[in-house]
């Protein structure tokens, strides 16, 4: 799987959807951390799966001390 940052994700993201259609798997990271993938359409992903995947990683997800979700949106975080 090839790994790409966001800034160069979002710069060569037709390429990167062309990689996908020619089958690759492409992940995409934020701050070091995996955060998302571009797959093929005929992957055997379930979008069931993958919001149940989200709502888990939200449930651990704990919200510093100190910090507001207006805080986060303003330094782009969210």
């Amino acid at each position: 799987m090839k790994v790409f940052g966001v800034c160069q994700a979002r710069s060569k993201f037709s390429t990167l959807v062309g990689l996908a259609f020619r089958g690759q798997t492409i992940g995409v990271t934020r701050h070091g951390k995996l955060t998302a993938l571009i797959v093929p359409v005929g992957s055997q992903v379930r979008l069931e799966e993958i919001f149940r995947d989200m709502d888990e990683n939200r449930k651990r997800s704990k919200m510093p001390k100190g910090v507001t979700v207006k805080d986060l949106i303003e330094e782009g975080r969210i």
